[in-house]
């Protein structure tokens, strides 16, 4: 890569650190992976929210992750949740490599330390999800027994307090889907085309969905641990419950699943047009890049 290149990626890439001497071809091979992750997380909220809508149109109640997943029978179910629990592990995979190599290149000052932490914490994360979908094929137990175990962890002071840092822990991470929504700085890592420029309130609308869902989320994790009750923890399931007990619960449960389907196809949107700056072409130019472009 020329020095002119290199350049010309730099100021694509607001955040990026360390793109001298960097050839793409180097990092050609974790492109696949990310594309593939993001297509798992995608299904997965595909799955969540189009069965929960499907269930409550049917006069039944939304559904979390596993349940959904378990709602999925026959050859079309059974290929769809092998497809989940790939994907799921690819990006995984992909969020413990990205941040190994830095392929997004944040570089080694406090702040990109801290989103190279948050990638290896979101694998994990998601690593566990995929998990939940090998369960829902009914190759593992059922969550009786992790229930119970947490359930004795929490009667201890210590559980108690490390299971109310955890559900903050995720009302910040809530948060911070806001803030990428507000903000809109994921459009540093997308290409500009006619379908992101055209189509980005959609992609504002999933993140601020996700959001709610992870607000909540975390809200009763931390509610569980301060009472010491592990029933109040869960993943999408407990919030779903939660929000049909409030006033116009099923309107909300119902908006949020729609906001859901706009979290999957945020997803999508990154498994197709996701740009990695370590191993992303130069002349590709991001919705931000664009942005400032037209407003120049």
């Amino acid at each position: 890569m020329t020095k002119t290149d290199r350049n010309a990626a730099a100021s694509r890439f607001k955040h990026a650190k360390n793109l001298d001497d960097v050839d793409p071809q180097d990092f050609a091979w974790a492109v696949p992976i990310m594309r593939a992750g993001y297509a798992g997380r995608s299904l997965v909220y595909l799955v969540v929210a189009g069965v929960s809508l499907w269930s409550i149109f049917k006069g039944g109640e939304a559904e979390g992750t596993k349940s959904a997943m378990q709602a999925l029978d026959g050859p079309v179910g059974l290929i769809t949740i092998i497809a989940i629990a790939v994907g799921l592990f690819a990006y995984a995979v992909w969020r413990l490599i990205d941040s190994f190599w830095d392929l997004e290149a944040y570089g080694t000052s406090a702040k990109g330390i801290i989103a190279r932490i948050g990638m290896v914490v979101t694998g994990v994360v998601h690593a566990a999800i995929g998990v939940i979908a090998i369960t829902a094929l009914g190759y593992a137990s059922s969550g009786s027994q992790g229930q119970k175990l947490l359930s004795d962890f929490m009667q201890s002071t210590l559980g108690s307090w490390v299971v109310t840092i955890a559900g903050l822990l995720t009302v910040a991470t809530g948060i911070y889907y806001f803030y990428k929504a507000i903000s809109q700085n994921y459009r540093d890592h997308l290409q500009a085309n006619h379908f992101t420029m055209h189509w980005n309130f959609l992609l504002r609308a999933g993140l601020a969905a996700q959001g709610a869902a992870v607000m909540i989320i975390g809200g009763l994790i931390a509610y569980s641990g301060l009472s010491s009750n592990s029933s109040g923890a869960g993943g999408l399931g407990t919030a779903f419950d939660w929000l049909k007990d409030q006033a116009f619960g099923n309107i909300l449960v119902i908006l949020l699943c729609i906001g859901l389907l706009g979290f999957a196809l945020f997803c999508m949107v990154n498994a197709f047009y996701r740009i990695i700056p370590k191993a992303a072409d130069p002349s590709v130019e991001s919705m931000a890049y664009k942005v400032r472009q037209l407003a120049s």
